[in-house]
Formats: C-alpha cells, sequence, structure tokens
C-alpha cells in the first residue's frame, strides 16, 4: 500500500491545517455518510491489544448541549480564577468553546474493561487505554479536517458534568467532548498562538537523539 506524492502531501496538509475551532462554525448540517467516514476513521486508530476501547456518543439535542454548555460554564469560571493578573484578563476574553453554535457533539469515551482485565500490551502500564481513546480523537480530528469540517476540543469541563448530561456509565471514562461541524474559515495559526498567548515550541528544542537532553 504505497502513497503517492499527492496522497502524502494530502496526509501533511491534513496534519498541518487541523485547527481547534470555537467561534467558526455554521448551522450547516453535516451529512450523514460524512458523519460515518469520520466515525469510521476514529473506529480505525490504533490501539494497544487491538482492544478498542473507545464509544461515541453523537449529541444533536439542544438541551443536551446546554447542560454541557452550563458544566463548561462552572469549569471555565474555576479556570479564571488560577491564571494571575493580564493573564486572568485575557483568558476571560477568549472563546474556548463552540457547543450550542456547532451543529453535533461528539463524546469519545473509554471502557477499560472492554475484553477483559488482561490486554496484550497493558499489563505493564494500564493507562494504555487512554492513550488507545485519544489515537481516536486524532484520527477523527484529521478526517474531519480532510472532509473541511471544523473541530474544537472542549476540555474545560468536568467528567461528572459529561457524564451527568450524556448518562455515561461510572465506571466509562470520558475522553473528549469535540464540537463538530462546517466553519466559515480555518485560521491559518492556532487562535492562542496567533494572539501570543504561548508560542510554537521549536521542532529542535524537543528531539533528543539516544539519551535525554538536559536544558541548556
Amino acid at each position: 500500500m504505497i502513497f503517492s506524492e499527492t496522497e502524502r502531501n494530502a496526509v501533511y496538509k491534513a496534519i498541518h491545517g487541523r485547527r481547534d475551532v470555537r467561534s467558526e462554525f455554521l448551522p450547516e448540517p453535516i451529512p450523514e455518510k460524512v458523519l460515518s467516514r469520520i466515525l469510521d476513521a476514529a473506529h480505525h486508530a490504533p490501539s494497544v491489544g487491538f482492544m478498542q476501547p473507545w464509544d461515541f456518543i453523537v449529541v444533536r439535542d439542544p438541551e443536551v448541549k446546554q447542560r454541557i454548555k452550563e458544566g463548561f460554564i462552572t469549569a471555565h469560571q474555576e479556570a479564571a480564577a488560577l491564571f494571575e493578573g493580564e493573564k486572568r484578563e485575557i483568558y476571560r476574553t477568549l472563546k474556548l468553546e463552540g457547543i450550542t453554535e456547532a451543529p453535533l457533539g461528539i463524546c469519545i469515551t473509554c471502557d477499560p474493561s472492554r475484553h477483559g482485565p488482561v490486554v496484550i500490551g497493558r499489563t505493564a502500564n494500564p493507562e494504555m487505554d487512554l492513550y488507545s481513546s485519544v489515537c481516536a480523537v486524532q484520527n477523527l480530528w484529521l478526517a474531519a479536517r480532510a472532509e473541511n469540517l471544523g473541530v474544537g476540543w472542549v476540555s474545560i469541563i468536568h467528567h461528572e458534568a459529561l457524564r451527568s448530561a450524556l448518562g455515561i456509565p461510572r465506571q466509562i471514562v470520558p475522553i473528549a467532548y469535540l464540537c463538530v461541524g462546517y466553519v466559515s474559515q480555518f485560521h491559518e495559526k492556532p487562535e492562542l498562538e496567533k494572539i501570543g498567548w504561548l508560542p510554537r515550541v521549536a521542532i529542535d528544542s524537543v528531539i533528543h537523539q539516544d539519551r535525554w537532553r538536559a536544558a541548556e
């Protein structure tokens, strides 16, 4: 299975063009065949021991979205208090979700008990099921970008708020709540980089050869 140069370039284009979308969502519905493709891409993510620990909750109900939005507001207010001075004021002005604006939400979860307590590759590091579920998030995000869909990860929300709003059982771990939809534009750079919240870390500073290199 060899990639042509055009196909290879398309993969890198999706990776470098992926953005965390918050405020550009359009009300246009997502066709079912497109939704099926991005969910199938997520379902084909790599997973340790082939355990496939994920589930996908597709959210369209405005009332459910509003409950999730309320959970975000609570966590957002808590987070603001953790920053100091100018950072706190800037944080309060940032648009950090599109829960009610996006046509749909997708909550990706992890079932640690899937296929039993002993799974190939998870014996020394039991958290590998969580990492596998995060791979499903990335697969979905890149597939969505290739479909010209925007995705926004709502990380500022407590797990209990998601469990309550979505009826998620206690033993299931919420991994990501994603806002998904067509958008008016994709920013050239990530918004937080664009406004100067943080710079992109130079790649040379995070590559080590053979052993960990202490910071200079």
